[in-house]
């Protein structure tokens, strides 16, 4: 009995966590930066683009900050997919 209650305490603990990774992501996102806020619009990038052209491997939150957005991360992207990348396109006072 003690060892399947430990297995089944190990079972929903790791389900949360899969589960926990697999959550889904909020609509948007506003990063507050000094030249204004910036709009993360994730529903809309996901209805563009599959999942692993941003996550690898595992969905997970990705790190961004301002040499990410001004990179490869962001802007790279835009140029390559026909985003915007002038500043004030992403940067809302």
């Amino acid at each position: 009995m003690k060892r399947f209650l430990v297995t089944m305490m190990a079972v929903a603990f790791f389900g949360g966590l899969v589960s926990a990774a697999f959550a889904e992501a909020p609509a948007e996102t506003v990063y507050e930066t000094k030249k204004g806020s910036v709009t993360f619009n994730h529903a809309a990038h996901g209805e563009k683009f599959s999942c692993d052209k941003c996550h690898e491997g595992v969905p997970a939150k990705i790190e961004v900050d301002k040499a990410a957005a001004h990179g490869a991360t962001c802007k790279g992207c835009h140029k390559a997919e026909g985003g915007p990348t002038k500043c004030n396109d992403c940067h809302k006072k």
